[in-house]
């Protein structure tokens, strides 16, 4: 799983410092730890863990990872789950895909792909053979 620089950094710092079997210091140290990070959680406005974990999703789908990438971190056992959830907030929602086809259809008119009032397709494939 993709980790952000800054995080991947303490990470880094914490297994340099490790003293002992604990990376974040044994049971007690890591409960401080937890607490510290539900305080960071709430001041951000997230209420639950898995608030945080739908944040990451999002974040992750705004920075253009592809939905099967996505589906494997979140550990999702089909991309159907991960479309479900997710899917309103992937490029290509109804608006967007609507826009991008207009913007394809005016770069095709400007293009002069008109012969005689009738638009120029592709030819089928099967037509291309010899």
């Amino acid at each position: 799983m993709p980790i952000p620089a800054p995080l991947r950094d303490y990470l880094d710092e914490q297994l340099l410092s490790v003293d002992g079997e604990y990376v974040f210091g044994g049971p007690a140290k890591a409960r401080k730890t937890i607490e510290r990070g539900t305080e960071a959680m709430r001041a951000a406005g997230l209420t639950t863990f898995h608030g945080c974990r739908h944040t990451y999703a999002s974040y992750m789908i705004a920075a253009g990872v592809n939905a099967k990438a996505l589906s494997e971190f979140m550990g999702h056992s089909s991309i159907a789950i991960t479309f479900d959830k997710y899917g309103k907030l992937m490029p290509g929602a109804q608006q967007e895909a609507a826009g991008l086809l207009d913007a394809f259809l005016a770069r095709a008119a400007e293009a002069d792909t008109t012969v005689s009032g009738a638009t120029r397709t592709a030819p089928h494939p099967e037509q291309n053979r010899p």
